[in-house]
């Protein structure tokens, strides 16, 4: 059983799927309800050609407590009837802690695909989150050498494996054919620009870690396009911030963009700006090599930043700025290979599932 629930997990879990589907193995396919806002989830299924999931949980309450409790008491039920020989999840989202714990109390093995990642930041909701699911796991399928030697520090009962990151197996398979077929014209200024993104709840429910980035994409010196996440619209709106941000010359707000089209925009972008995890991982697929600046304290994936993909600049607007100048972005040394695999994670992963 493959459980999921969020943009980032489709995406991940997608190459995975293939590979099932590829040798024939049988599974039963869960979504979470996690992401309901059809851009950030089914659009995702569709574009990945993941099959309609076999159950869908449709979450009545977005807040982390009973989000967490609805998933774990409706996926109960679920692996008692089903008895899947394995549950997979990836990640470190609140439907990655929900399934690991419901298959924990069910009795039945847990895979974890990218497992080991720490940013040793416990302000962030993820932190606890992949800990917890590492520490249940019988297979934890890493994705680098560092995220193994973290497990191994922390003395995880389970089985580990490094297998490179599913990310780069799905940007490899899909940029030519986003490459080819995204209608990105619409989403793009012409010339130069760079792509940012905002989510985390660490910073976009913090009214001026939120108001230092408003004012960053508004002063930056290249165009920004910023494909709004509904949770930091909210925040926006809730803190009133929205107006101004829509109405800033250098900013082109859009709507949420599906998985080729976002594909499209990080090729052709100049530049990143973001507080995803997935994103500095996607940015040092080959075809893509682009530079991001990390709006966090500290990030998960530090081979990115060794590599020269990844510079962590913080949350204050004149640190980023100072980031974002002509002098700063012309020190910046040449990037090497990319850290996270060759593109052929989803078949070490469930090569070493069957052969158990």
């Amino acid at each position: 059983m493959c459980v999921l629930g969020t943009r980032p997990e489709i995406i991940k879990l997608a190459p995975v799927i293939w590979e099932m589907q590829r040798r024939h193995v049988r599974f039963l396919l869960v979504h979470s309800g996690q992401h309901y806002d059809f851009n950030l989830s089914q659009q995702f299924l569709k574009e990945l050609r993941l099959p309609k999931p076999d159950y869908s949980i449709q979450l009545r309450n977005a807040r982390v407590i009973p989000q967490l409790s609805e998933i774990i008491s409706r996926l109960g039920p679920l692996l008692e009837r089903t008895r899947p020989e394995y549950l997979l999840v990836e990640g470190d989202t609140n439907t990655v802690l929900a399934a690991g714990i419901a298959a924990n109390k069910a009795g039945i093995p847990l895979a974890h695909v990218e497992a080991g990642l720490r940013s040793y930041d416990l302000r962030m909701p993820e932190e606890h989150n992949r800990r917890i699911v590492d520490h249940l796991s019988t297979y934890l399928f890493a994705p680098t050498a560092e995220a193994s030697r973290n497990l191994e520090r922390e003395h995880v009962w389970g089985d580990v494996v490094v297998t490179g990151n599913t990310v780069i197996d799905a940007c490899l398979q899909h940029l030519p054919i986003a490459l080819d077929r995204a209608k990105t014209g619409i989403h793009r200024p012409d010339g130069r620009f760079a792509l940012a993104t905002v989510h985390r709840a660490e910073n976009v429910d913090d009214k001026t870690v939120l108001r230092n980035f408003v004012a960053v994409f508004k002063e930056a010196p290249i165009r920004i396009v910023l494909p709004l996440h509904p949770r930091t619209k909210k925040r926006l709106a809730q803190f009133g911030l929205l107006r101004g941000l829509l109405a800033a010359a250098n900013v082109d707000v859009i709507e949420p963009v599906g998985y080729l089209d976002f594909l499209a925009l990080i090729y052709h972008c100049e530049l990143i700006l973001t507080d995803s995890g997935g994103i500095q991982e996607e940015a040092t697929a080959p075809g893509i090599r682009k530079r991001v600046l990390v709006l966090r304290e500290s990030t998960e994936r530090p081979e990115a930043v060794r590599a020269g993909f990844v510079r962590v600049v913080g949350c204050k607007k004149k640190e980023i700025l100072r980031h974002l100048s002509r002098k700063s972005l012309g020190s910046w040394k040449t990037m090497g290979q990319c850290p996270y695999g060759d593109g052929n994670a989803a078949k070490r992963i469930i090569a070493h599932i069957l052969e158990q």
